[in-house]
């Protein structure tokens, strides 16, 4: 092989690897089941909206799940795994033991799912379907999940104690950690907007109420009433994120970070004479600009390292590996 020859080679080899490499994120498509499984779509949403009847709470609870998964070597189903004699999981993970919830209703999605089309559709698609469902019926914005991604056949409890952002974080570990998953500091205030639902445990804002300075006094007060100093007193007794909408997925969340009133030490870093405080207030006073800049975050943590390809499996059970 002459060098003309042998630098053309290394050129072409040199474009397949970075394409090996892009390749995952290409894979995923709005469209993915539009022949192997036509009616996903409209078989997971009444089970996500019967879920949410029943318990408007739990459409925070399965908006999480997915930003848990997705934050733990990509969205991968990998959070869904339960526990066995000779595997450890991540759902006793500190983020997540007596926290992540809304398992049960992916195992009712994935039983509709595995009637309509058996064996086609991943559990970590199916979480990814789920969050969007759930955002929209609390109120939330619409958008076109990317679909393709296959499941995990092992899970991380290590990577989850260290990859899921803590309710204690400030301001520049939170930008750190989503930048380290290519999700911008916009990204990351945009996404925090999730807190405009859902409900928070004691144990994750006791010191805030308590020690800080940065929150508004009667928030303070209030929360006190139901979250006892001592630690060990109380520690699963919870509260809305929201004060005043902790079911309605709008922009009250960046409203309460200007008055102070964000319930987490993470959510008031937001908003406390830092770098984002512009964000913020930009979405505080423009929801259609947060509703967009949220659906942009949303695809983007979506394309967090997902499995395609033969890669990972398509998962029976979503608690368990084939």
């Amino acid at each position: 092989m002459d060098s003309s020859s042998f630098s053309k080679a290394i050129v072409t080899l040199a474009i397949l690897v970075m394409l090996s490499m892009g390749s995952s994120n290409a894979q995923l498509s709005i469209d993915f089941y539009s022949k192997s499984c036509p009616h996903l779509l409209s078989t997971v949403k009444p089970v996500v909206q019967s879920a949410i009847n029943k318990e408007a709470r739990m459409g925070a609870s399965i908006l999480r799940l997915f930003f848990h998964d997705c934050f733990v070597n990509g969205c991968d189903g990998s959070l869904l795994l339960d526990d066995t004699s000779s595997f450890t999981g991540e759902k006793n993970a500190a983020p997540n033991k007596n926290s992540a919830r809304g398992f049960e209703v992916i195992d009712n999605i994935k039983s509709a799912v595995e009637k309509a089309c058996p064996g086609v559709v991943s559990c970590a698609d199916i979480l990814a379907i789920a969050a969007r469902d759930s955002t929209v019926i609390l109120g939330g914005p619409e958008w076109d999940v990317k679909l393709g991604r296959r499941d995990a056949r092992t899970a991380s409890q290590a990577a989850a104690n260290n990859s899921i952002p803590r309710p204690t974080s400030n301001l520049n570990q939170l930008i750190s950690r989503f930048n380290a998953l290519g999700l911008s500091t916009r990204d990351m205030v945009a996404l925090s907007g999730s807190h405009t639902i859902g409900q928070a445990r004691c144990t994750n804002f006791r010191a805030r109420i308590y020690n800080e300075t940065t929150i508004d006094s009667s928030l303070a007060q209030t929360r006190r009433s139901n979250c006892p100093r001592t630690s060990g007193s109380g520690d699963n007794n919870l509260a809305p994120l929201d004060l005043q909408t902790p079911t309605r997925f709008e922009n009250n969340y960046y409203k309460n970070l200007i008055n102070r009133r964000g319930l987490l030490h993470s959510d008031q870093q937001l908003f406390n004479g830092g770098s984002t405080d512009s964000i913020v207030s930009t979405y505080s006073s423009n929801e259609n600009t947060f509703r967009s800049d949220f659906v942009a975050g949303m695809i983007k943590m979506g394309d967090i390292r997902p499995l395609t390809g033969s890669r990972g499996e398509i998962r029976n059970n979503c608690r368990r590996i084939n």
